[in-house]
């Protein structure tokens, strides 16, 4: 912190310069550019305007902490001002008396934004803010904040910490169900983070804090701030008895805190407000409050975690691709299925919309869509190889992700392209990482060096070493896929019918799923034929099992039965998740069931020469299904199937007659809502 803050970035009088926050920052930035801190003074306070335009800096206490991350400041920077007459940053008991601008480096280093986020604690101290108000000089300003009395400040937090410490196990007036016994406090785990992630993040964690220790009760916060991020214990979430959200940003890995009482609010009320918060959550822990489990992490929030094998870490860094591709299939392909359905087939032969589009003629407007869809779908490589390599290395791996994936469509090497151009980006970004560098250069490292070597490597392996065999083995793909015919194109059907109705939409389900909606790309009729197989099987779990509690509905539970009637909405519009539920309360018998009715579904509709423009859309799509009367009777067969393999194996079992306490059995309770996300 030394090196942060001096007596030269310090004024006392700010009130003599400055009136208004623009103005503050000004005169505090100005000090800055004389020492060589800042590069550009009017860029600058550009960045800081607009980091104060996203959430106003003051806080409660008369503290006004404007911050921002700028590529024209040279090193992380404290400067600090004392307004006499106060000057307003939005807080909301008014003027701020003690000023704070932070400058940190667009690629500051995690060593300066701990420090950094050390100070924002240091704030919530009231002895600390009343020090600074107390000083008479700028060099014991700049001392008290970068902690030379250091020593002092630990010994008075040490005697002062065995009293909150016994404050702690008394909370008599914890609520009941608060803590996990009778003299054990309430137990509390919370997440704070901000745009910026360095200031309010941590300010806000240290109020928590010391709300808690007031109140009596046991609290952990994770601060996913820029100076780190590490997640909470699980067995510590496990015993929480609430949680509190206070953030500005999504909270990365939410639905680790799925079923507990939770207060979600801004990372100001975290500030300002905390011992509120405490008494809320409180309270909905009293009376049973809890929350569903949300739709899960995004990919890269979950991947590649330390404790994971390697096949682990792979799958996740695939799925991360997989599942950030989806949506671009998703829209791209509804559009493209749409502008068909309105223009007729040749509308792919239609001159291009911005050029030759009549308002009143439809054939226009079908060529519109088709022509969106199709600029859609042309990031579907890209957008995996970049997001792949996002769930390897984070952000810095995008940068050569997209490129690689680019270079893959560039010289037809496709979905395969696509794949090792996103593990390959993610390796290189991982293995630059790894390097020693020197301080000075790692201020530009994420946004001018890892991005120029990474890319120029990643693109060099694509074009010149591996993009070729790869787009080779890709057009080989392509034209066996186009000369299925027969026995080969049933056998495909079976395989690709078992994967999608194996996992339920899980790993082998997206798999599959890919590998489908890949040969779109550059659709024949061979690939065409694959998608039309690997929908149809996906549909038909949750339609079995919505037909098996009709036809036997005493083999299942209340509960069953009640999700087998959004079981028919779930399976018609391909969801394969709806199944979920009943192979979660008894897999052994419902996931043979399904992937006999999948395989069977998937032979057929290879057998009938079904094709598939349309990578979503269960039956609402049929119309734009080749040999459409035939694919239903595949869908209805693979149904039949399964209704009947899943019937024979449950009414084989043991089970007490109906309407007896089996009908409210524990498995009867496994969540719907929660698992039945879309399969895309």
């Amino acid at each position: 912190m030394t090196d942060m803050i001096t007596a030269d970035l310090v004024d006392l009088e700010l009130d003599l310069s400055a009136d208004t926050k623009e103005a503050a920052s000004r005169a505090l930035a100005e000090r800055m550019v004389a020492l060589g801190r800042v590069t550009d003074l009017d860029g600058f306070l550009a960045d800081v305007a607009a980091r104060e335009a996203q959430m106003p800096t003051g806080l409660d206490g008369g503290i006004g902490i404007p911050h921002c991350r700028s590529a024209h400041v040279t090193e992380p920077t404290l400067a600090f001002g004392r307004s006499a007459r106060g000057i307003d940053f939005g807080a909301p008991d008014g003027p701020a008396d003690l000023i704070f601008l932070i400058a940190a480096p667009a690629g500051a280093d995690d060593a300066h934004l701990t420090i950094l986020s050390s100070l924002a604690r240091q704030l919530m101290d009231a002895e600390f803010t009343g020090a600074l108000r107390s000083v008479s000089t700028a060099a014991e300003a700049a001392a008290l904040i970068s902690g030379e009395d250091a020593e002092a400040t630990a010994g008075e937090a040490a005697a002062e910490e065995p009293a909150a410490e016994e404050a702690e196990p008394a909370a008599p007036d914890a609520p009941a169900g608060g803590g996990s016994g009778p003299d054990e406090p309430f137990r509390i785990v919370a997440v704070t983070s901000c745009p910026t992630g360095i200031a309010h993040t941590y300010m806000a964690a240290e109020s928590l804090e010391n709300a808690a220790r007031a109140a009596g009760v046991e609290i952990t916060v994770e601060t996913q701030g820029s100076a780190g991020f590490t997640r909470l214990d699980p067995a510590v979430v496990a015993a929480a008895d609430g949680v509190v959200f206070a953030h500005d940003v999504p909270v990365r890995d939410k639905d680790r805190f799925a079923g507990k009482p939770t207060v979600d609010v801004g990372v100001k009320a975290g500030i300002n407000r905390p011992a509120e918060l405490i008494a809320e959550v409180r309270e909905k822990a009293a009376r049973g409050e809890t929350t569903a489990a949300s739709t899960g992490p995004t990919p890269v929030e979950g991947a590649g975690d330390d404790g994971d094998g390697y096949g682990t870490k792979l799958r996740k860094w695939l799925m991360s691709g997989v599942s950030y591709m989806v949506p671009f299939v998703a829209a791209g392909g509804l559009l493209i299925a749409l502008g068909f359905a309105i223009g007729g087939w040749k509308i792919d032969k239609a001159p291009s919309v911005a050029e030759h589009f009549i308002w009143t003629d439809h054939t226009s407007w079908a060529a519109l869509l088709f022509q969106i869809g199709g600029l859609a779908f042309a990031f579907l490589v890209p957008v995996l190889a970049g997001y792949i390599a996002y769930g390897m290395a984070d952000r810095p791996g995008l940068v050569p992700g997209f490129v690689g994936g680019s270079v893959a469509v560039t010289i037809n090497a496709g979905f395969l392209g696509g794949l090792a151009a996103g593990l390959l980006a993610g390796a290189v970004v991982m293995g630059i990482q790894r390097v020693r560098i020197p301080a000075v250069l790692r201020g530009i490292m994420p946004v001018v060096v890892i991005p120029l070597i990474s890319s120029a490597v990643v693109g060099f392996l694509m074009f010149l070493v591996v993009g070729k065999p790869i787009a080779s083995l890709q057009s080989a793909l392509t034209d066996w896929l186009e000369g299925l015919s027969g026995a080969n194109a049933v056998i495909l059907g079976v395989i690709l019918g078992l994967m999608m109705c194996f996992d339920l939409g899980g790993p082998l389900n997206k798999v599959a799923y890919a590998f489908a909606i890949g040969g779109l790309t550059h659709p024949t009729d061979g690939s065409l034929k694959v998608m039309a197989a690997a929908m149809a099987a996906g549909m038909v779990p949750p339609l079995a099992m919505a037909l098996a509690t009709t036809v036997r509905g005493r083999l299942f539970t209340k509960t069953e039965r009640e999700n087998g009637k959004a079981a028919w909405f779930l399976g018609a519009s391909f969801i394969t998740e709806g199944a979920i539920p009943f192979a979660a309360a008894d897999p052994l018998r419902v996931i043979p069931a399904s992937m006999a009715g999948g395989a069977v579904t998937g032979a057929l509709s290879m057998a009938f020469g079904c094709t598939l423009r349309a990578p979503h859309g269960g039956v609402f799509v049929v119309p734009l299904i080749g040999q459409p009367l035939l694919y239903l009777v595949a869908i209805a067969a693979g149904v039949c199937v399964s209704t009947a393999v899943v019937v024979l194996l449950k009414g084989a079992r043991k089970t007490t007659p109906p309407g007896t306490a089996d009908e409210t059995a524990p498995a009867a309770e496994e969540p719907v809502a929660a698992k039945a996300t879309a399969t895309v």
